[in-house]
């Protein structure tokens, strides 16, 4: 089972990372506007999306798969659980003014999670965080020859900054949308 899911999530991994791509590719080509035009706020429900799928994959993977996490996956986790919270009100809202509070959060994850994809393929580089009951140089899952755990949270983080800077707009240049009382 923990072979279906982890494949399941570095797919997802490389989806992600298409779509990091597409929007950049789109931003040098000066059509960003143009999407941002027709997604706006709503690009927050994939940011959404992409954070609580990160944290279903990292809880599954401890808890049901038994991979013990080093402190580098912790300080990840620090970053990424609560933008499930954060992102999930502003994209029910519309709150595009979100962007102050989650980029930030979402940048620190990223340098974390890229220093623990070093490494993992660098295992010489400097790592006193790290403890010998779970090292950061471990690799426990690694599909298509490359994704491994924080290689998925490098995406999922970058996924998130690339939605929120380049397809929601900042929150001044929209009003907060309530939604409806039902």
């Amino acid at each position: 089972m923990t072979l279906i899911v982890t494949t399941f999530l570095a797919i997802l991994t490389l989806i992600a990372a298409l779509g990091v791509v597409a929007i950049v590719v789109l931003g040098a080509l000066g059509q960003l506007a143009r999407v941002r035009g027709l997604l706006g706020p709503a690009a927050l429900w994939p940011a959404f999306g992409v954070a609580l799928t990160a944290t279903a994959g990292s809880l599954y993977l401890s808890e049901v798969a038994g991979f013990v996490p080093c402190t580098l996956c912790w300080y990840q986790r620090i970053a990424m659980y609560p933008l499930v919270v954060i992102l999930g009100i502003a994209a029910w809202r519309g709150d595009a003014g979100i962007r102050r509070y989650v980029v930030p959060v979402a940048a620190i994850g990223a340098v974390i999670a890229a220093y623990h994809v070093a490494l993992q393929r660098l295992p010489g580089l400097p790592s006193g965080a790290c403890s010998l009951d779970a090292p950061c140089s471990a690799i426990y899952v690694e599909r298509f020859g490359f994704v491994t755990i924080p290689v998925m949270a490098l995406v999922a983080f970058l996924a998130i900054l690339t939605l929120l800077l380049g397809l929601v707009p900042s929150g001044d240049d929209i009003q907060i949308q309530e939604p409806p009382l039902t």
